[in-house]
């Protein structure tokens, strides 16, 4: 077999942060998708069924047709689900007796990305080993050999288990006299996310509610939150929740209109744990882009927060190390070990509307007793070169550029610089007491890193 991949340090697409991540077409194409498949389905263990999802994304029947016929090459069955939220193939590989799980969506990215996210045995990411296994077979390192094709069923119906254990997962499944805003993201969330909250006894109001490749994260979702805050204000809304393609992640409105991201997620649900005696040693883990301000508040409440690099397999690593129950990123990533291993927008949706319907309080009140954020920015810098991304520190301006920030900002704030696991950006974040500071610093490395990382001919 002619290697069309490298390893993830090596050349192509490999494994990133989140699964393989590319253009539809470009660089993630019906041959590839083929051979994932496939050596997805030599490596995944026990042997058994496996579940396919996708989101609205064009590409999507594409890639699944493609997955299928790897998967059933290597004599695995496959379950399609079709259109569906990412974490609902991961809670369906435990509740089905699936043995694996593959959905097929770029989560936050353009409409012309789409990527291969894999779940393994009981709905947990891929081992370091399975992963490597496969990128192996993908390198061809490995001798193909068939196997009789198994058979692929469609099973949308499954869909209504998924529904059934997030209702279940409330411990007051009684939303009413809720009035809710949901930005739907023309993605996976449409599926079932409306329905689910009205048969909870919620007002809702819908945004982008149907499924629309094209326009998928398109000015809308967790991406872009000025609808989202428009309609609460506009509807007199007690909260809004915005979506991402996948439904894995959710950021919030409170009925201000104001953001609520996953800082304050975490703090409020964390909050509402412990008060339940449900968080063993008021321990959270967050990663290394949570505020300040949030890790100050949750420790001076007499709480521990543990940090990771950024990624939701780091989160999770952490959480089973350590036995903490909650963890997630402040992109609003949220996992609670009470309701599986991966991230669920909508479960963190219905956490929080329960939270908001047992408070006395509006959720605007809520949001400004947990704590009062830094001033934070982030920059994106494109730096198209994957290595020059991942070597930035080699770059000696850069670096005394950052030590001359760390140095005036001392405990007062901080300076994050790292490459994204998913686009092709050097991700640059200040946190300071003061926005000045944050706006001064910020464009001070940004301009650096562009400068010095970005070829004249790229940059203009």
């Amino acid at each position: 077999m002619t290697p069309i991949v490298g390893t993830a340090s090596g050349p192509g697409l490999g494994f990133g942060t989140d699964g393989i991540r590319g253009v539809a077409g470009e660089q993630l194409t019906p041959l590839l998708a083929l051979q994932v498949g496939y050596w997805a389905g030599c490596v995944l263990d026990p042997p058994g069924p496996v579940l396919l999802g996708m989101d609205s994304r064009s590409s999507g029947p594409m890639l699944a047709a493609a997955l299928s016929a790897g998967l059933t090459a290597a004599g695995r069955e496959v379950w399609d689900l079709g259109l569906c939220p990412t974490p609902a193939v991961a809670r369906l590989v435990g509740l089905t007796g699936a043995t694996a799980g593959l959905m097929i969506s770029a989560s936050h990215n353009p409409p012309a990305d789409n990527g291969i996210k894999l779940f393994g045995n009981g709905g947990t990411k891929l081992t370091a080993i399975q992963r490597q296994g496969i990128e192996a077979g993908l390198a061809g390192a490995w001798e193909q050999t068939f196997t009789a094709a198994a058979a692929v069923h469609r099973r949308s119906d499954l869909l209504r288990r998924y529904v059934t254990a997030l209702k279940q997962s409330l411990q007051c499944p009684d939303l009413s006299g809720l009035r809710v805003v949901l930005d739907l993201c023309w993605g996976a969330a449409t599926v079932c996310t409306e329905e689910l909250f009205r048969s909870l006894g919620a007002e809702v109001i819908v945004l982008h509610g149907r499924p629309d490749g094209r326009r998928i994260n398109v000015d809308c979702g967790s991406t872009a939150m000025a609808p989202l805050a428009t309609a609460v204000l506009a509807h007199g809304a007690d909260c809004g929740f915005a979506f991402d393609g996948d439904a894995d992640r959710v950021l919030a409105v409170d009925e201000r209109g104001r953001p609520v991201d996953g800082d304050h997620i975490l703090f409020l649900w964390g909050s509402a744990l412990a008060a339940a005696d449900l968080l063993p040693e008021r321990r959270l883990v967050a990663t290394i882009m949570s505020n300040l301000g949030f890790e100050r508040a949750w420790r001076a409440d007499g709480g521990t927060l543990l940090r990771t690099p950024v990624g939701d397999q780091h989160v999770q690593a952490e959480m089973a190390r350590t036995g903490t129950v909650l963890g997630g990123e402040q992109s609003g990533h949220i996992l609670c070990a009470h309701h599986g291993s991966v991230g669920d927008g909508l479960m963190t949706a219905l956490q929080l509307a329960r939270i908001l319907c047992a408070a006395d309080s509006s959720f605007s009140s809520l949001v400004d007793a947990a704590f009062v954020a830094y001033p934070q920015k982030l920059t994106n810098v494109p730096v198209p070169d994957r290595n020059v991304r991942s070597n930035w520190r080699a770059c000696k301006p850069l670096r005394q550029a950052l030590e001359r920030a760390e140095q005036a900002m001392a405990d007062q704030g901080r300076v994050l610089v790292r490459p994204s696991g998913t686009e092709p950006l050097l991700r640059v974040m200040i946190e300071a007491t003061d926005q000045a500071t944050v706006d001064h610093w910020s464009e001070t490395l940004a301009a650096m890193a562009a400068h010095h990382l970005v070829p004249a001919a790229v940059s203009g």
